[in-house]
This record gives C-alpha cells, sequence and structure tokens, in this order.
C-alpha cells in the first residue's frame, strides 16, 4: 500500500495529471468521479500498484483509436487527440536497380492529408481496413511510425499505449497487434480494449447500449459492467460512407459535376443552378481510387454542412416547409438545397425505400431493439435507460433526437428510456478516444497494463486479461 500511496503522490505533483482534472472541460472532476463510480471490478480493487513501473506517473500513456475514417491519437489525461490522420493511404510504387543489374519495385505511401493530396500519375489510394479490423498490417505500421515520428514527437518505447478495437475484432489480430507493438516498437507496456466500452465510459457509464455509428457501418454493442455482451452486437452496413454514396448518386442524377478543390485552378462567381466556369489545374492524371476518395471527401464536407435527420418518418410535404440551405462547390456552382436534406439521411433509420438495400437492413432503431432483446431480462432496464450514442456519423444534425423518437414507441411501457449523447460533436466523434483518455490516467487502472516483462515471459497469453 506504500507503493501506491507514493504513485499517488507523484501523479499529484504531475502537472499533466493535476491541470487536467482541474478543468471542468470534458474530463472536469465530475467526469472522472463519474467513471471510477461506475467502473467494473478490476478498476476499484483496493490493492492496486498505481503506475510506478509501467503505468506511466512521470510519462503518459498514448491513446490509438483506430477507424475506418481516420486514425485519433493523444496523450492520456487529454481532452482531445493530438492527431487525427486518414487510415486510407497513398500508395505508389517505382524501381529501382540493385547491384547485381535486377530491378526490384519498391513501395511508397503518401500518409496524411496534405501527403494524400499530392497528385500523382500512378498512386492508388488503399484503406488499410476492412469491416472495423487492420487488414493490412504493413500499413498500418508505416502509419505508427509516421504518428510517432511527425505528428506525437515521441518514441515507442517510453510510453505505455491503449489500442482500442472493435467488438468483434478476431483472436488471431489481436495477438499480431500484442506481437507488432512488443516486437516492432518495444513500448514499455501496452492494453486493448473494445471501443463500446470506452464510448460508455466517456459518458461515465460502465452499463449502457452503444450505438455507435461510423463510416461504413452502425453497430449497437450492449456493454455490462465494462464488458461486452458478444451475442448482442447487431450490425448495419448502413454508416457515413452509405450516406456519401446516396449524396453521389442524386448530383450525378441532376447533372452535377464533382470535382475537388485542389483541381480547381480558378473560377468565376455565377447564378444559382447556372452552369459554373472554372479552369483545371494543370498536372499529372489522376488514378480512379484517388479521385474517388477526393470527390468523397467534398460530399462528406456537403453531408455536415446540409444534411439533417428529421424528426419523424420523412414527408415531403413537412421537408418542403424547412429552410433551406445554401451549398457552393468548388467548381463555383451553388444551389438551395430544400426537401433532399431530409431525404437522404431517412435511410439510416427507413432503408425500406432505398433501392439496392435488402429487406434484412436494419434502421437504427431496429438495431437497438434487436440488440436489447438479445440481452438477459435482468439487464434490459439498464440497457435502455443508458443508449450512448457515438462515431462521426451521429454528428449529423438530428441524429439522437429521431432515435430518441422511434426508440419511445418501442421502448416497454415498464423501462425508461434514456439518450445519452454528448453536446459536441468533436465529443461524439472521439468518444472511444475520451473514454481510453479517462480510463488511462485512472491510478486503479494502472494494473492492468500488460507489462512488455509478462510478454516475455508468457507470450500471447497475456491478452486473456484483456476483456
Amino acid at each position: 500500500m506504500q507503493k501506491e500511496q507514493c504513485g499517488n503522490s507523484r501523479r499529484s505533483q504531475n502537472p499533466r495529471y493535476t491541470s487536467t482534472r482541474k478543468e471542468e472541460g470534458v474530463h472536469g472532476p465530475v467526469r472522472l468521479n463519474r467513471v471510477a463510480e461506475h467502473a467494473p471490478t478490476f478498476l476499484s480493487s483496493p490493492d492496486t500498484m498505481s503506475g510506478g513501473v509501467y503505468g506511466g506517473d512521470e510519462v503518459g500513456a498514448i491513446i490509438f483509436d483506430v477507424g475506418h475514417q481516420s486514425l485519433r491519437v493523444g496523450y492520456g489525461g487529454e481532452d482531445t487527440p493530438k492527431a487525427e490522420i486518414p487510415t486510407t493511404l497513398g500508395v505508389w510504387e517505382d524501381t529501382i536497380d540493385s547491384p547485381d543489374g535486377s530491378q526490384n519495385v519498391r513501395k511508397h505511401y503518401n500518409i496524411d492529408v496534405t501527403a494524400i493530396q499530392v497528385r500523382k500519375k500512378d498512386m492508388e489510394m488503399v484503406s488499410l481496413m476492412k469491416d472495423g479490423m487492420i487488414e493490412d498490417w504493413e500499413m498500418f505500421e508505416r502509419l505508427t511510425e509516421y504518428t510517432y515520428k511527425q505528428r506525437l514527437h515521441a518514441l515507442p518505447e517510453h510510453h505505455p499505449i491503449l489500442m482500442t478495437e472493435c467488438p468483434w475484432n478476431t483472436r488471431l489480430k489481436r495477438e499480431k497487434l500484442l506481437e507488432l507493438m512488443f516486437e516492432k516498437f518495444s513500448v514499455p507496456a501496452m492494453y486493448i480494449c473494445k471501443n463500446a466500452v470506452l464510448a460508455a465510459y466517456a459518458n461515465g457509464r460502465s452499463t449502457a447500449m452503444v450505438v455507435d455509428s461510423g463510416a461504413t457501418h452502425t453497430s449497437a454493442v450492449p456493454v455490462h459492467d465494462g464488458y461486452v455482451i458478444t451475442q448482442g452486437i447487431v450490425k448495419s452496413p448502413l454508416g457515413g460512407d452509405f450516406i456519401t454514396m446516396q449524396c453521389r448518386q442524386f448530383f450525378e442524377e441532376k447533372e452535377i459535376e464533382l470535382m475537388p478543390a485542389c483541381l480547381v485552378a480558378s473560377k468565376d462567381v455565377v447564378r444559382e443552378r447556372d452552369t459554373p466556369r472554372w479552369t483545371r489545374r494543370t498536372g499529372p492524371q489522376p488514378t480512379s481510387s484517388w479521385m474517388s476518395y477526393m470527390v468523397r471527401e467534398l460530399l462528406q464536407d456537403f453531408q455536415m454542412n446540409c444534411l439533417q435527420v428529421s424528426d419523424s418518418p420523412y414527408d415531403e410535404d413537412m421537408a418542403n416547409t424547412l429552410p433551406m440551405k445554401h451549398y457552393e462547390f468548388p467548381t463555383g456552382y451553388n444551389d438551395d438545397f430544400g426537401s433532399v436534406r431530409l431525404m437522404i439521411p431517412e435511410a439510416l433509420f427507413d432503408p425500406s425505400n432505398v433501392k439496392g438495400v435488402g429487406a434484412s437492413i436494419l434502421g437504427v432503431g431496429p438495431l437497438v431493439t434487436t440488440s436489447v432483446g438479445m440481452c438477459d431480462m435482468d439487464i434490459r432496464p439498464s440497457l435502455y435507460g443508458s443508449v450512448v450514442v457515438t462515431g462521426g456519423n451521429s454528428c449529423l444534425q438530428g441524429f439522437s433526437e429521431r432515435l430518441n423518437r422511434d426508440l419511445a414507441s418501442k421502448t416497454p411501457p415498464s423501462m425508461r428510456l434514456k439518450i445519452i449523447s454528448a453536446n459536441s460533436s468533436s465529443e461524439r466523434r472521439y468518444g472511444a478516444w475520451i473514454g481510453g483518455s479517462i480510463l488511462s490516467s485512472l491510478g486503479s487502472f494502472q494494473q492492468m497494463w500488460l507489462s512488455r516483462q509478462e510478454y516475455e515471459e508468457s507470450g500471447k497469453l497475456i491478452l486473456e486479461r484483456c476483456a
């Protein structure tokens, strides 16, 4: 116990911990205390080791939250990630002559927003993720190297790391991640935690129904006492990318040209709905994958600025009464958008009217009710009482309000429904990262780190401790 007191006194003198805990922002005392109160048994054990060896009293832990859209990374105990880096990389090859006269092909990677924008004749845009899991390990390794050197300016061997993972991650991929971080990057300690659990912690809950709407899918994940109930996970392939595709189809039907800003050299001011007058920037012809990636970024900007989820099931007459939103494209074409602003995101909640979507695909409301129905009767009231909304796609205006309305009509009268949705879009977007930041800075968590020494002694068996 002396060790713990010593560790705590050192932590109290550390400016990183004291400043973040005194702040009344995202991580104010209330938030940290609520998480500590609700934390599962492993976080409230009195016999804890408070970070003296590898928990990082003097050195903060680094939180990696990997998603389909981007990697969020930063130091534990801080309010927001230090950096957000796209997980889609520019990949191109060149041939080099070896001393024996043969030619070898060498792969190059363009990483981060600025490098991706550079046009190369044969650069393909490739995502390192598939179905919420890391698919291309070489690309992930390059991305991690870049993150440490260029964005964090930190040495991996100095900081314990907390990695997030999707609830359906496979054991093989977890083992590969553990091996990569200990063998290649020589981290002193690490921990792997489910992103749904961390999103619940970020909202002060250890039992919750986590509705995570991201780029490639929307999922309902039941969390009880800090553990995911695996049999209750329900997924839908409708996410941010699906909405982007719907936007693209709409503009193609209207014959509106989508051209990324980096290809526009100059443009003239034109009246609403007039044909744009612009000149194309000279340079090499980009690949189709690069072009579609840049157009996707443009459409995502349109999504966040113009789209809105209707409070009730979509009704065109009602939608036409709402004010229109003006939007100007990089080419100079501009228009006011009315009912389409509500029509496109309606597919998330009612996919039955969308072409090409099967009847088996569930809207966000049915996802939650189906997931709760697959859990034990005893915990259903606590799941309905804490429906946590997180993920970048949930930042669409009106998302939480519509979910509340859809669930209110389905929730049994004996159960109280409560939607927990952070007010700021950044808190929803970075929900899992913020949860990891809180968790890694709790003194009672420090015993949970998987140390390098333990890895060398027991190998991949230590993964059993990461629930």
